[in-house]
């Protein structure tokens, strides 16, 4: 290998680890942003980006992460049912009260590359409503970046 060329991991190399991110009183858009960053393998030296080396995500109090400004009674997630005239909409004070989960899923999905990288990446991806989770067996590690 010569000395000025980069490193290109291969898809056998790569070794997930998993890490929790806790969205207690941090910007819904701050923690989604830095799970997606995970997901796709970012933070890692080894980054190549035709390849899917990220690693597993852990969201937990999603219902306690925060829309700062006017977000919570402004924001709205328009969505098409496939039917003539089907379009939805659901605003986001409603959406944190009953399923906080889907709108962090929502939020981390739309910082993922529209491609085949990015479909297998969010299925890496768990959030749950409070801190229980059930992947201690997988031995998470409490993740150390910033969000600010």
């Amino acid at each position: 290998m010569k000395a000025n060329s980069s490193y290109l991991q291969k898809p056998a190399e790569v070794e997930r680890k998993w890490y929790i991110i806790d969205a207690a009183n941090k910007p819904l858009g701050r923690v989604a942003a830095a799970a997606a960053s995970i997901l796709r393998g970012k933070h890692l030296p080894t980054f190549t980006p035709n390849v899917d080396c990220g690693d597993f995500v852990i969201i937990i109090n999603a219902e306690k992460a925060v829309l700062t400004g006017n977000k919570l009674s402004q924001k709205v997630r328009y969505y098409h049912t496939g039917w003539v005239g089907g379009i939805k909409e659901i605003h986001y004070d409603k959406l944190m009260k009953e399923n906080p989960e889907k709108a962090m899923w929502y939020a981390v999905n739309g910082m993922l590359p529209n491609n085949s990288i990015g479909r297998k990446a969010i299925t890496r991806l768990k959030v749950y409503k409070n801190d229980v989770h059930g992947h201690e067996a997988q031995k998470p590690v409490m993740w150390t970046g910033e969000i600010k």
